[in-house]
């Protein structure tokens, strides 16, 4: 979830805000007792940007634990998670989203894994200096050399790797490279939609039989080909996309916010979305391919201009657990779909690492 990137952009958590995908009140009414908050930076921001607007969203992740002490603490372990769990507060881990921050620096990356850290998404849009993403996929052909030392100090740290947003090839360099267990945080399944972010049947295979993990994307462009194909429909995302980033520069401007809140009206009402069903036909094709023991969700909550039509936000949770159900799915598979399986293959990792 991108929520770091919101609370920078004045959210309050403490309320339940309009529109907005991620607050507590939300997360309590959808029962969700942890989250991986993601620190994410623009694969256009110049390194040393990038690194002081993580240390910034860190700082925002912690304060507002230490202004709700008995809501939310920030949480480093499985084993914290599940006292948290047992006194009724929310987790609240964080992944960086880009590995841009930590420059080119080991250093650097012990710092933030110091910090609180738990995965690093190697790219974001761009190739950077640790590794080829999918959206460019040009300047290495994989990892580049200093993404193989990356790859070996976070598996010395016990930090996760994240393969979201990376290249075809640096995925499989890090399959073999690591000897982890790797995660994608939020990807779908390329079979069902060709999008370039989402993972082949191979690749599912391979997290599998790494004893890995994928969590399945809310992006209705990764669920569905059909999304956004109107010309009415691409229209107006873009027209919003404009409008996000005029919200972004100057989240304190009255108009530019009512601007924004207007925006996500029309896009909710005018763009046919897919929808829960299509959310849970990425799941069972996930498990198909890489074990029920390694699939969960990666919703990207607060990253996405639209959501699927029945999961609108974070409160609505139960409907997907709901449509599963329906599909025949126990509730202690849904147990490991909701969170379990991300706290099984960390907890992997960590003894990897040991």
């Amino acid at each position: 979830m991108d929520t770091p990137s919101q609370l920078i952009r004045l959210r309050n958590l403490e309320i339940d805000n309009p529109l907005a995908h991620v607050d507590f009140p939300k997360m309590r009414a959808g029962k969700v007792d942890g989250a991986f908050f993601a620190l994410y930076t623009p694969a256009e921001m110049a390194p040393d940007a990038a690194t002081r607007y993580a240390m910034e969203m860190i700082s925002a992740v912690y304060d507002v634990a230490d202004a709700n002490p008995d809501v939310a603490a920030v949480t480093f372990t499985p084993e914290e998670a599940a006292q948290n769990r047992k006194e009724g507060i929310i987790s609240l881990f964080m992944g960086m989203e880009n590995g841009s921050p930590i420059q080119e620096s080991l250093p650097l990356l012990r710092t933030f894994y110091r910090l609180g850290v738990s995965y690093l998404t190697l790219t974001h849009n761009g190739d950077n200096a640790i590794a080829d993403s999918a959206a460019e996929g040009k300047r290495w052909g994989g990892l580049s050399p200093f993404g193989r030392q990356v790859v070996a100090e976070m598996n010395a740290l016990g930090m996760m790797i994240d393969l979201s947003h990376t290249s075809d090839q640096t995925f499989w360099d890090c399959i073999k490279l690591s000897e982890s267990p790797v995660v994608a945080t939020h990807s779908c399944c390329r079979a069902l939609c060709s999008h370039r972010r989402n993972l082949t049947d191979e690749m599912l295979q391979a997290l599998g039989e790494k004893n890995g993990y994928v969590g399945i994307n809310y992006n209705p462009g990764f669920l569905t080909d059909d999304f956004g194909t109107k010309p009415e429909e691409a229209a107006l995302l873009e027209e919003a996309d404009r409008v996000e980033a005029a919200f972004i520069r100057e989240p304190g401007n009255a108009e530019k916010v009512k601007a924004w809140n207007r925006m996500q009206e029309r896009l909710l009402k005018e763009v046919r979305r897919p929808g829960v069903k299509e959310v849970a036909d990425h799941i069972d094709h996930a498990v198909k391919w890489a074990g029920i023991d390694h699939v969960g969700i990666g919703s990207d909550y607060d990253g996405i201009l639209l959501t699927p039509e029945g999961l609108e936000n974070i409160s609505k949770s139960e409907a997907l657990w709901e449509e599963l159900r329906r599909r025949g799915y126990t509730q202690p598979q849904i147990d490991q779909i909701s969170g379990g399986n991300l706290m099984a293959v960390y907890e992997r990792i960590i003894t990897c690492s040991k």
